[in-house]
């Protein structure tokens, strides 16, 4: 990845970034409110070394610096810490006092500063107090050599002690903006890997190098598809009408000395949006004046029927089994010349009478009557009826949903089609987020005044204004 690639991670889970931030200052504020108020008292002592000269005096007073650097540890010994603890006005006993001091040594001098942390402030001058006059003395009878009346180091009090009015810890500010620092970088780490671990489909170029094959068509998002998922009224003339008016003119080329006239629509998995593709792909090449049979080839979960707002208790099922023919099973739809067949009943045996002889006619004898047969199946992946089928049309189409797909999802159903040696038109990349690299920008071409929109007539029933379209599919002059 590139650093292109990273920020643009980021960018697309931005959601991730902002939520992992909150959490974190959410985790400060929190930890900050219940953490104790910590006072700071301090004394500073110097050490130093009795001379006589100029040499003595650095002599003495490198020692004296490695003098002070022992005593760090000093501070904290047991010693001192009963000695201090002994004081009536301490209130702690030795390992109370043992962990409120510290100390450290300021570098390149032989000053040695005392830290005691406390709850209280008053507590804290205390032990301060005790400690100043307690070290002193420890050191003076440690560095007084057997038989000697006076130590070879000496340590006076140069400051303190003292105690600041203002506890040292917790720090609101300094808490927060690390926190803040360190849900950032978390979310933006977190979004990196998801990016980096999702091999979801979520662009056209990718779809078309998982497949290998073309794109026919790319439909963007579209927020209203929800509750208004066929191309009828406004939605005839939104991005996503002229998006499937896109895949309609690429099937109507796929095949330049043969037009593909039964067209089976499938995906790899559930719930990306095929049946929404094979309906609306049915009314635009209706729409374009070319007679149309819509069919629900996909017997286990029929959605067409409650799509169109039409029976489907007879349908494709009862036409095989021989209950009923073709023109007596297929409903109109709409003003347009369009014909639904729906599912029909649902049978114990899906796999075997969609690859039965007589689907294979029945769908020879409607490519005869009709200028398209649009086949809707199930997914690919779940079960075999899709490959069945398209092995008896012209050809198929992989609908594929955008950021949900996998890459092998998709080359497990490319490889699904290719077995039973039926022919794959190309892919449909389907609620594309806008915006992407190879988005085309179908909103460009805004409804304008006059447009032959789908009007409903009647439950779901579109009726075309006035107008006339061209052989594209607009308006026509």
């Amino acid at each position: 990845m590139e650093l292109r690639d990273y920020v643009s991670a980021v960018r697309k889970r931005w959601w991730l970034v902002a939520t992992t931030a909150c959490l974190a200052l959410v985790a400060a504020v929190f930890v900050t409110a219940r953490t104790a108020p910590m006072y700071a008292a301090s004394v500073t002592f110097f050490v130093s070394t009795p001379s006589s000269g100029v040499t003595d005096a650095y002599q003495g007073g490198l020692f004296s610096q490695q003098r002070a650097r022992s005593y760090v540890n000093l501070v904290r010994s047991d010693r001192l810490a009963r000695a201090v603890a002994a004081d009536p006005s301490v209130g702690l006993d030795a390992d109370g006092v043992q962990q409120r001091i510290s100390a450290r040594t300021v570098p390149d001098t032989v000053l040695l500063d005392i830290t005691v942390l406390d709850t209280s402030s008053d507590r804290a001058l205390r032990v301060a107090e005790a400690v100043a006059a307690k070290f002193a003395a420890l050191v003076a009878v440690l560095e007084t050599p057997p038989g000697a009346d006076n130590p070879t180091v000496r340590v006076d009090v140069v400051t303190g002690p003292r105690v600041g009015t203002d506890p040292v810890s917790p720090q609101p500010a300094r808490n927060f903006a690390v926190a803040l620092l360190m849900g950032l970088l978390v979310g933006a780490a977190g979004a990196v890997l998801r990016e980096i671990l999702d091999s979801s489909v979520r662009s056209a170029s990718a779809l078309r190098q998982a497949g290998g094959k073309a794109v026919l068509a790319t439909v963007p998002m579209d927020p209203r598809a929800r509750q208004e998922p066929l191309l009828v009224e406004d939605a005839a003339w939104s991005p996503r009408g002229e998006a499937m008016r896109h895949l309609r003119t690429n099937l109507q080329f796929v095949d330049p000395d043969r037009r593909a006239r039964c067209i089976v629509v499938t995906s790899a998995l559930p719930e990306e949006g095929k049946s929404t593709i094979a309906c609306n792909l049915a009314i635009v090449l209706a729409e374009n004046g070319h007679r149309v049979l819509l069919v629900d080839a996909d017997v286990r979960r029929p959605k067409l029927a409650e799509y169109l707002d039409l029976e489907g208790a007879v349908g494709l099922t009862n036409v095989l089994v021989g209950q009923v023919d073709l023109d007596t099973a297929a409903q109109p739809w709409g003003d347009r010349d369009m014909w639904v067949l729906a599912s029909g009943s649902i049978p114990p045996n899906p796999s075997e009478l969609l690859g039965s002889q007589q689907m294979a006619r029945l769908l020879a004898s409607a490519a005869e009557d009709y200028d398209y047969v649009v086949v809707d199946t199930s997914p690919l992946l779940v079960v075999t009826d899709a490959a069945v089928v398209a092995s008896r049309a012209d050809g198929a189409v992989l609908v594929t949903r955008a950021g949900k797909t996998t890459v092998t999802q998709v080359r497990s159903a490319v490889l699904a089609i290719e077995a039973v040696s039926a022919r794959l038109f190309g892919c449909v990349l389907n609620g594309a987020k806008p915006g992407g690299d190879d988005a085309y920008s179908y909103a460009y071409y805004g409804t304008r005044p006059g447009a032959p929109l789908l009007a409903a007539a009647g439950p779901n029933k579109p009726v075309p204004l006035s107008r006339d379209l061209d052989a594209a599919g607009r308006p026509g002059g």
